[in-house]
């Protein structure tokens, strides 16, 4: 898994590209960055200026400051340069395998009448990992404003200025897209309901080194306790309980004691070797997280009613990196391994040799990242290094063949790919992050022979060599991470250069 360089040279703005429904294709505007100066850790920036055109004719002025007429072929002349210009502005697709790299004063702009929601926050460093802290608003929740809370750990320059971030996100209002018919007399009342500004409390920890990854516990609600994993680059996991930092968020006046921003505990089993594989177990709540090394190590660490209990002997299939775990959604025991060697590998924790239970050439590259479906617990996802990724059916893998085929594979993203995660909420769509800049979302359920899609297929060119599949694509520089909201549909929260995004579709 590749880093980035830490920089503090954050841009205040991005370009990102959308469908504006699952049968649209995206598009995006080109235009001149102002520079702005970067924000404070915090600030919420506001995706959609007012942009005014002055209507006035433009002039023609002599030396001597006097408007004279131009002539037949001066007029000719300024009509095609005009044209130029308008089709030059013209709204254009953006694919991220196929448009030109923007300018150094270019951006692309995001189209507000594609998202539901769209809110940039601005971090003093880089993050490389993000996660959703579960909260007690409830389920299903489609209103505006928004609330939600989420965990995060940055990569600085200096490894003593790195922090855990946790942060309540507030008032978060819905995209307001106006049209040009409606009456604004009679929007009035309307708008006043989101016309808000949006809200972040924050609690940071100190950390001695850059975070590699943080996954935060899916039985926080249930126990009460917001254990937070963080795989360091030092070799070391941290788990700390964000509990009090929680409390403090909605509890005015609340203290947080000094004890709870330090870790609970710390794994050492991989001595000073880095690593980026870290799950929580999604079926033993009380506590099981498996951590994965550049040596190609998996350790198993349980929790007992007095303390935490590392298992001494490693699971090992090579000396390949572990770039991804995931726990099985379905079996308490089963486990799942990505790694540099391109192997998807499947583990059981009761094997004494510790060795996996079966092995899947899944790419001829590394395998960056996996993601095991919550709502079909025999489908899991890999992305890989060449920018594919696949899906694979595990009942399939155990059939005895010698090389088993994914269900499905995509080869639409040309960059590695850095995230992938099934949508919790829906077992067909997913949500794919790569290193050219963007977060696609796939609909698996789509077919590509639905009579609607071959007749816009034949319509635009541009729709060819783009997977029916495709529903949206979201711009976000040097984006590395990308978690779903488990408990408001659609909603997505993603980490890049520029700060954390969190958005919501129409498309999903």
């Amino acid at each position: 898994m590749s880093k980035r360089s830490a920089t503090n040279d954050l841009e205040d703005s991005g370009r990102r590209a959308a469908k504006i429904n699952e049968d649209s294709v995206p598009t995006s505007i080109r235009e001149a960055s102002n520079g702005a100066e970067d924000a404070e850790m915090g600030e919420f920036e506001d995706p959609y200026g007012d942009d005014f055109e002055s209507d006035e004719e433009i002039i023609e002025v002599d030396s001597d400051g006097v408007g004279e007429e131009m002539d037949e072929e001066d007029k000719s002349g300024d009509v095609e340069m005009q044209k130029d210009t308008q089709k030059a502005q013209e709204p254009e697709i953006y694919l991220p395998h196929k448009s030109k790299p923007l300018g150094p004063d270019e951006v692309l702009e995001a189209d507000p009448s594609v998202y539901n929601m769209l809110h940039n926050i601005n971090l003093p460093w880089p993050c490389l990992t993000v996660d959703i802290l579960p909260d007690n608003l409830g389920s299903e929740r489609r209103s505006f404003p928004a609330s939600l809370y989420v965990a995060t750990a940055t990569q600085a320059s200096r490894s003593k200025d790195n922090e855990l971030i946790s942060m309540k996100l507030s008032s978060l209002a819905k995209t307001l897209v106006k049209d040009e018919d409606e009456d604004d007399e009679d929007d009035d009342d309307d708008d006043d309901d989101y016309d808000v500004d949006p809200i972040m409390d924050s609690e940071q920890i100190p950390l001695k080194h850059t975070t590699n990854r943080i996954r935060v516990s899916p039985h926080s609600l249930e126990t009460g306790e917001y254990l937070t994993a963080t795989m360091s680059e030092s070799g070391e996991v941290l788990i700390y309980d964000l509990a009090p930092q929680m409390k403090a968020f909605d509890t005015p006046g609340y203290m947080i004691p000094k004890q709870a921003k330090r870790p609970i505990h710390t794994i050492r089993a991989h001595g000073n070797v880095e690593g980026y594989g870290l799950d929580w177990s999604p079926l033993i709540n009380t506590g099981a997280l498996l951590t994965g090394d550049c040596s190609g190590r998996v350790h198993l660490t349980s929790r007992t009613t007095s303390s935490w209990t590392t298992d001494k002997t490693p699971f090992t299939a090579s000396q390949a990196s572990i770039e991804d775990i995931q726990w099985s959604t379905g079996e308490s025991t089963v486990f799942a391994t990505g790694g540099t060697d391109g192997y998807v590998r499947i583990w059981d924790t009761r094997s004494k040799k510790h060795k996996p239970a079966i092995s899947v050439a899944a790419s001829t590259t590394d395998v960056n990242v996996i993601s095991w479906c919550e709502k079909i617990n025999y489908l899991l996802a890999s992305g890989h290094d060449d920018g594919s990724w696949s899906i694979w059916d595990l009942r399939k893998l155990f059939n005895g063949k010698e090389q088993p085929s994914p269900v499905a594979n995509y080869d639409f993203h040309k960059s590695p790919i850095t995230s992938i995660s099934f949508n919790p909420l829906d077992e067909s769509i997913l949500a794919v992050s790569s290193e050219d800049n963007t977060v696609t979302l796939w609909d698996l359920a789509v077919e590509a022979d639905d009579e609607e899609i071959k007749n816009q297929r034949n319509d635009f060119k541009e729709l060819h060599d783009i997977p029916p599949q495709l529903l949206f694509v979201h711009w976000q520089r040097d984006v590395k991470d990308v978690r779903w909201h488990k408990q408001i549909p659609g909603c997505l929260v993603s980490t890049g250069g520029d700060g954390l995004n969190v958005w919501k579709t129409i498309s999903v």
